[in-house]
């Protein structure tokens, strides 16, 4: 991974201007509890949640708010032990049939093997752009922040501030880009044992059921809804030389699938944002 830099810490000190403006996060104001019961929690005077899954349901909560670009953190700590046939869904999504999209998803796996970490972009109700990637560290020991960064230019997804995936806007290809309906933040812990682990050959092991997940220091751009971001350089900065190594280093070593190398899935040619060299890392 290498020592920091100075292009690094650019990098670090442009995104934390959202950070710095956000408030702790307390779950009880920021957030509901939409299903589940019981199996979703707030605890700890509002700074933890968690959601459970069992045999009979799992559970999940939504953003009071609504937001158009910005910055979204969250810690999670993610189901430990045997997870074979449960998803973790943290994500951003308007509402509708041509809703976007913005996600996140951990697909649990048997106990020593790792976690799948699941992103995809969906734009106008369309996904199918999915890319994949193992993780550098076991995400059910501590809390670790995933974040979505999300302007009118691009969206960057991070893992601990360090950059996995870059999705520019397309649209002078033709390709729509989420960038006029506002989103809410997601999240559900489900049984997906048809298809999540292993193509759904591993199915879930009920007997260590409830499955739990964490979630705390949520931080968000702004407390207003759909608002925007307030400072317009932020829209137009790229990743620096040293945040491209880091998405570089990612790339080659953890990523698993990337629907932009599917010929076999895109017979006819890759979609549009991938022809581009080094355009949709």
């Amino acid at each position: 991974m290498g020592s920091s830099s100075n292009g690094y810490s650019v990098f670090l000190l442009l995104f934390a201007v959202v950070v710095a403006t956000a408030s702790a996060s307390n779950f009880y104001q920021d957030f509901d509890l939409t299903w589940g019961d019981n199996r979703a929690k707030i605890f700890n005077g509002g700074q933890l949640l968690s959601l459970s899954l069992d045999q009979a349901s799992g559970s999940g909560f939504q953003s009071k708010k609504e937001y158009l670009f910005g910055r979204i953190d969250m810690q999670l700590k993610l189901v430990a032990g045997n997870s074979a046939g449960t998803v973790t869904a943290y994500y951003l999504s308007s509402q509708g049939s041509t809703h976007d999209e913005i996600d996140f998803e951990f697909l649990g796996n048997l106990s020593g093997d790792p976690y799948i970490l699941h992103t995809n972009v969906f734009t106008q109700g369309k996904g199918n752009r999915e890319q994949q990637f193992y993780l550098w560290f076991d995400p059910t020991r501590n809390f670790h922040t995933y974040s979505i960064i999300w302007t009118a230019r691009h969206i960057i997804f991070l893992v601990d501030n360090v950059p996995i995936r870059l999705f520019k806007n397309a649209e002078s290809m033709g390709v729509p880009f989420p960038k006029n309906q506002p989103m809410r933040i997601y999240s559900s812990l489900w049984n997906a044992d048809d298809w999540a682990t292993r193509g759904g050959l591993v199915k879930t092991d009920w007997s260590k059921a409830p499955f739990t997940a964490y979630y705390r220091n949520f931080r968000a751009n702004s407390s207003t809804p759909t608002s925007s971001f307030p400072d317009s350089t932020f829209q137009t900065q790229e990743l620096d030389s040293y945040s491209r190594r880091r998405l570089r280093w990612v790339q080659k070593n953890f990523m698993i699938y990337n629907y932009c190398t599917d010929l076999k899935r895109f017979p006819q040619g890759v979609p549009a944002e991938c022809k581009r060299s080094r355009f949709n890392l």
